[in-house]
């Protein structure tokens, strides 16, 4: 455990029991964090200066074994001068990676400096290491009055690496509690904006609504008592006569519809092959398609100089059909029904037209305009109510995550520290 940041197991309980309890509100959550981050830097600072201390005189002592070695001829005079090489080579490795990679340790004023002394002691480690490693049976057996001090220095050098190595991991942890803290410290303050801003919203969203209503009920009102008046009733009455009178139009149409579908064909080949002016050509279309709507006082005459051009097209062969004599005889019975469903379409647009105007002049002025009026807003009622209960439901979110963000950071001050805080957030 480094400064009483971890736990032990075993001392869950007593460390529990020991705990601080304290009641801040959120604001003073910043303090805190700030306050505790100081002072876990300066512990962790004085911790690894301390080690740092403890550890520059083995670096100046592996620096003097290596001066001592490079003059240390280490009795190669006496042994196989191709051992000897071998002895030398080794020797010259370790003096090298001394030389080249032992260097003084970084002063610790930040936490930069102890990140900087952590990775210069790593790197002089594991290069010594790697030399030392390769050359092993050259120093213990060749250059036994170093090896134990080599070995020694550099298992005091691991120890006190390692340690330094822990105390920043936890320095990092730490600071990412702080961080994570802090993050949700200003998640917290900014779902408060948003709750504010939507508490306003529904309270113009509502006040929208309740006029709404009220002008809603007043159409309401304005179009009952139209619809309530004698004028309004007549007006009915006479839209249900013409509805009864409109269903004549069908009868008319389907006799005449009858008529003309028995010269259909013949009509259809004259509209392809004839070349008529483009009134003429409108009507034909039109008798082909939809005769009832051409069978007009004014298009009598037209019509029948078509027919009469059809007839001499089939006399002629210019508009083939199977019964020459048949057809003749139908466009012939059609002319003498002309006068008849002219006179019934006109008698019936005649009435139609007058009792659709009489039915106009009885119909309310304004009721259209109220009617289109109480429609949209009846149509914005429903759209503010859409609106009310999505900001209700934003608003109703917003004040499910404040607590649970709330006791979140509760539960990382209380790893952060040694004391229980209970967060007021109002």
């Amino acid at each position: 455990m480094v400064f009483g940041w971890g736990k032990k197991k075993n001392d869950d309980k007593q460390e529990e029991s020991a705990l601080q309890n304290k009641t801040i509100h959120l604001p003073d959550v910043l303090k805190v964090v700030t306050e505790l981050c100081k002072l876990r830097e300066s512990q962790t600072l004085s911790a690894i200066k301390n080690l740092r201390d403890q550890t520059a005189p083995l670096i100046d002592d592996l620096i003097k074994i290596g001066s001592v070695l490079e003059k240390d001829n280490l009795n190669v005079d006496d042994i196989d001068k191709h051992l000897a090489i071998i002895v030398v080579r080794g020797k010259n490795q370790v003096i090298d990676v001394i030389k080249k990679d032992v260097s003084s340790l970084p002063k610790i004023n930040s936490i930069n400096d102890a990140k900087k002394l952590n990775s210069t002691l790593n790197q002089i480690l594991k290069k010594v290491g790697d030399v030392l490693g390769r050359q092993t049976r050259v120093i213990h057996i060749f250059a036994k009055k170093y090896a134990a001090q080599l070995k020694e220095n550099l298992e005091v050098m691991n120890t006190n690496y390692s340690e330094i190595h822990k105390i920043l991991k936890n320095f990092d942890a730490t600071k990412f509690t702080s961080d994570e803290i802090l993050d949700m410290v200003n998640q917290i303050k900014n779902l408060k904006t948003d709750r504010i801003e939507h508490s306003k919203k529904i309270i113009d969203t509502n006040t929208s609504l309740e006029s709404l209503s009220e002008k809603i009920t007043s159409l309401e009102k304005s179009i009952e008592q139209i619809k309530s008046s004698d004028a309004y009733k007549s007006y009915i009455n006479l839209k249900n006569e013409l509805d009864v009178f409109s269903a004549q139009k069908s009868k008319i149409k389907n006799e005449i519809d009858s008529q003309f579908t028995k010269i259909s064909r013949p009509l259809s080949r004259y509209e392809y092959a004839s070349s008529l002016d483009k009134d003429q050509k409108n009507i034909l279309s039109k008798l082909v398609e939809e005769p009832f709507d051409v069978l007009l006082p004014s298009n009598k005459d037209p019509i029948i100089v078509i027919l009469e051009n059809v007839r001499k097209g089939i006399n002629s062969g210019a508009i083939s059909v199977k019964d020459v004599d048949k057809t003749s005889l139908q466009i012939t019975e059609t002319e003498e029904c002309l006068d008849g469903f002219v006179n019934q379409v006109s008698e019936f647009f005649e009435k139609y037209n007058l009792m659709e105007n009489k039915m106009n002049s009885l119909r309310p002025v304004d009721l259209n305009s109220l009617e289109n009026e109480f429609a949209k807003n009846l149509s914005l009622k429903d759209d503010f109510e859409v609106k009310s209960k999505t900001i209700q439901d934003e608003i109703n979110d917003i004040d499910s995550k404040i607590p649970r963000l709330i006791s979140e950071i509760e539960k990382k001050l209380k790893k952060f520290s040694n004391t229980s805080y209970t967060i007021s957030s109002s």
